[in-house]
Formats: structure tokens, sequence, C-alpha cells
């Protein structure tokens, strides 16, 4: 039964405090795509997107008019293209830019799965796929990548980790006139989920259906708005009931989008993401959270314990509102994404290593991170494989996607515009750690992958 009051709540979380559904994503399988003619499989890939998808952007907007619900991305995710090319061969840029004319043909704002698992190592097309990610995408607008260097089962695969650093500093320099978008459409895994419905980080996994769709909900400002109407005393349990109370009805709309959505696109409906993602709007900032529960600014001492208690009381109460939760679910921390964020880093408040604390405890990692553009690939390898170890020993999913500011001068920001937002290059560590990546070989897995 609805009540009146809830409609208005509803309405004032919309239009006051940014809640949104952060994306709707199909997941398309491209298995059936497979063919040792790298053209002919380029032509059923584009075939199959473009039939599956054609009606997702228009399902969305409709769902939009209807609930006056803002849906602020439609997204396809694939699955991992490695597997095309390894029974294809050529050149796997081919398959990038049918992708990119695919997204650009049905209309989404982006298309992840130009991605690679090699946490326990290399299959055939892993490489070449690894490889040619900085051409990708330099030659592509929608396109985005991920590569799973390890997990908890499999320990870390430092050749892959090696290569990665390699390929983010290539990904930025090749696109260095436009931001170094390249580094920003790249993420690196350890433990990655195969129904995560955010980009960069969304492929579809090998064990989903053949089309399915996720949905992301968001909400950051209106979590905190909730917060703001909470006596200054009230003890931290309280403060994580109604986090709970607050992540429970931010589900629930995601529920009823998503629902409605697969039913209209007539594909079975996967999970909800319950991640907190914030943009740099003023307000829609998970750093303010934070901030609302008693620290003077995110970054400081505290910081790790408040979002700790925070990620789980999202979860808490997305669970019970749904019982189709998966992705990721929890709070993101991406640097240039939130307003909240953006200030504790120029302030410098806010150090990569204390972000790094703050990853064992949330989704995902060190995420939208400007660092110095003179960085060596094997630095970023070595902020890799760190975060990597922090997932497989904790048996979470953790990532890295940091963003190396060539051509840009000390005190000054790299600007993407739009969701991805803009932020100060951080300080990163100046002794090397190029011995060790050159090692290789792997990381084994720990004691903890001993389940059975």
């Amino acid at each position: 039964m609805l009540n009146f009051n809830d409609i208005m709540e509803t309405i004032t979380m919309i239009q006051e405090e940014n809640l949104d559904i952060r994306t709707i994503t199909m997941g398309i399988s491209l298995l059936d795509c497979a063919d040792s003619d790298i053209d002919r499989s380029c032509e059923k890939v584009y075939n199959k997107i473009t039939t599956k998808a054609k009606d997702l952007v228009a399902v969305g907007e409709s769902i939009e008019r209807k609930y006056g619900i803002p849906i602020v991305n439609k997204r396809i995710s694939v699955t991992p293209i490695a597997m095309l090319v390894a029974a294809s061969g050529g050149d796997p840029v081919k398959y990038a830019k049918t992708l990119d004319k695919a997204a650009k043909e049905v209309g989404v704002n982006f298309i992840g799965g130009f991605s690679a698992l090699v946490q326990k190592g290399f299959s055939a097309g892993d490489k070449e796929l690894i490889q040619s990610i900085p051409r990708a995408l330099a030659e592509t607008d929608f396109v985005c990548s991920s590569v799973n260097i390890g997990s908890t089962k499999a320990g870390i695969n430092m050749d892959a980790v090696k290569m990665m650093g390699e390929v983010v500093r290539e990904a930025a320099e090749l696109t260095k006139d436009k931001q170094c978008i390249g580094a920003a459409k790249l993420v690196v895994f350890c433990n990655a989920p195969e129904d995560n419905p955010f980009m960069a980080g969304a492929f579809h996994g090998v064990s989903e259906p053949d089309v399915v769709l996720n949905v992301g909900v968001s909400g950051p400002g209106v979590v905190r708005a909730a917060l703001s109407r909470l006596p200054e005393d009230a003890p931290l349990n309280e403060v994580a009931e109604l986090i709970k109370k607050t992540a429970f009805k931010i589900t629930r709309m995601g529920q009823l989008v998503g629902t409605e959505a697969a039913s209209m696109l007539g594909v079975p409906f996967g999970i909800i993401d319950l991640s907190l993602a914030p943009t740099p709007a003023v307000g829609d900032s998970v750093a303010y959270i934070l901030e609302e529960i008693g620290l003077e600014q995110c970054g400081t001492h505290g910081t790790t314990a408040a979002l700790a208690m925070l990620n789980d009381a999202v979860k808490k109460g997305g669970v019970m509102a749904s019982s189709s939760v998966g992705g990721l679910s929890g709070a993101f921390i991406p640097v240039t994404e939130d307003a909240g964020m953006i200030d504790a880093a120029r302030k410098e408040t806010l150090s990569i290593e204390k972000l790094e604390a703050m990853t064992a405890v949330c989704s995902v990692g060190l995420d939208m991170i400007v660092i110095p553009g003179d960085t060596p690939a094997t630095t970023i390898s070595a902020i890799i494989a760190d975060e990597a170890a922090i997932g497989m020993v904790n048996s979470k999913t953790t990532a890295v996607r940091v963003i190396p500011a060539i051509g840009v001068a000390e005190g000054e920001e790299l600007d993407f515009g739009g969701l991805l937002g803009n932020g100060p290059v951080m300080k990163l560590r100046p002794q090397s750690s190029a011995k060790m990546i050159n090692r290789g070989g792997r990381i084994p897995a720990p004691m903890q992958s001993l389940k059975n």
C-alpha cells in the first residue's frame, strides 16, 4: 500500500538529494560469436549486440518518464573478448572497434568487456588482448577494458601485474591529448565479479545467462541528508541503523526499475549492485557521508572505521530489500568522481596510503586516482600488486584505476568532465619497486583459499 509520506520522501530524494539509478547494464554473451575468421566473428558480435540491446536505451527512458527516476547511464557488458581472440587470432583492436560501433548504434554510454582473466596464467588470446589495450582505448570512444590478475583461489599472476603497469602507462600516453582518458577506461582487478554493472570494470561472465539485465543504484546524497537530521551526539550504532534503513529504501527503488526494465526487454533480471556511487556534484559524495558521521575531513584518522561501518550498513540494508544482490555492493571511493574526495586530495588530507587502507573495508579499490606523469611502469605495477594482495587475503574484490598525468605539471589537475570528474596529481613514494616487479612469477594463493 503506497503511503503519501513515502511518495513525498522519494520525490525529495530525487529532486534535492541526487538519488538516481546510476546504470542499467545489459550483459550479453558472445560465446556463440566465436569464429576462426576474425572478420566473421566481428560481424556476429555486432549483429548480436545491436539485436539484443536495440531497445535498451528506449526502455530506460520510458521508465524514467513513468516513475520520474533518473537513470543516468545505459550500458552493455560482454564476454571477455580475449576468449574470442583465442578462436580467431588477428588484431584484437578489430573487436574493440566493433564494440564501439555497436555501442554507438544502440546509443549506450559505455560498453565493457574488452577484458582478459589471467589470475592463474595466460591462455590463448590473453597476451594479445592485453598488449592491444592501449591502442583499443585510444582508437575508440565508448569501450572499457579490464584485466583480472589475481584471486583468493589462484594467487596473483605477477607476470600479468608487470604487463599491466606498462599497459596503464601506455594507455595514458596514447591519450595524453585527451586528458589521458585511456587509463580512466581501464581497471585491473583481483577477484573480479562476473555480474558487475559499473564501468570501467564490467564484463559478462561465462557463468551468466545468454542475456541479462543488471542494475547499479546510487544515493550518497540521500544517506548524507538522512544523517544530517540525526542529533550530533547520536551513538554510532544509531548512525549505522539509519544508514541501513536508508539503503533499504534506495535498493527498493533499484529493484523496481530492474524488474520492470528486464520485463520490458524480455530478458532475465540479474542483480542489484548496492554500491553508493558518488558524482562530482556537491552533496553527492561518500566523503561527505564520512564527514557527516563526525570527521573534520575525509582522510583523517578514523576514516577507515567510519567507512567500514558505512559499507556494512549499506549491505545489510540492501540485502533486506532484494534477494538479487551482487556485483560489488558497498561504498565506492573514486577520487576524481567524488567532490569531497577531490577537496581532501587537494588539501593532502587524503593520501594514496590512506586510500589503500580504506580499500580493505569498502567496495573495489584505488579508483580514479591521478598520479604523476613520470611514474615508472614498475611503480604502477607495485600499486596494482599491493591492492591485489588486499583483495586476495581478504577474499574481496579490489581494483586499481590510476591515471598517469602525462605532460601535466605538478600542482595542475586532469579534468575528464561528466561523471569522471577531475582531480589533482597525488604524490607517490619515490623509492623503486622495480627489482620485485621484474622477478615476475606468481604470488601463491593464501591459506584462505583452502576452503574445500
